[in-house]
């Protein structure tokens, strides 16, 4: 009975060992299923108080819908990636005669890009969209045009 006792101690602590050990060696993997992301966009205009800009977003499984933006005001929202890593939520933009529309979440580019806080900002400006994954550090992706 003793020796039954300490093999069945020694074999439960092995397992466990051993189910640690694997989870250590297993790479991380931005892409699993269910990684929760929060995406923001920023009105980062100077000068639009009379003229508001509108936003527009939505994914092929939910439409997130439409807010008019002030200076300053955002528009926010968490998404739970799928297991295929494919992902997507898109935006359109119009401000006066200005429209654009662009990828908010992108999975295959963003799941690094958002850091491993998860975390994808977007400021809109009158010289175009700027991304980052602090708030601090932007970087201009594109133009309006």
């Amino acid at each position: 009975m003793k020796i039954s006792i300490s093999l069945l101690l020694t074999l439960s602590v092995a397992i466990v060992l051993f189910f640690i050990f694997i989870s250590m060696l297993r790479p991380a993997e931005p892409l699993n299923g269910g990684s929760v992301y929060e995406v923001r966009v920023v009105n980062g205009f100077t000068n639009n108080s009379s003229l508001p800009l509108v936003i527009w977003c939505a994914s092929k499984d939910s439409e997130l819908g439409g807010r008019a933006l002030q200076e300053h005001d955002d528009f926010s929202w968490r998404l739970k990636t799928n297991i295929w890593g494919t992902t997507h939520f898109w935006c359109t933009m119009k401000w006066d005669q200005m429209r654009k529309s662009f990828d908010a979440f992108k999975a295959s580019r963003d799941a690094y890009r958002c850091g491993t806080a998860r975390k994808c900002f977007w400021l809109v400006k009158e010289d175009g969209f700027y991304f980052s994954n602090d708030e601090v550090n932007w970087q201009k992706d594109f133009p309006w045009y």
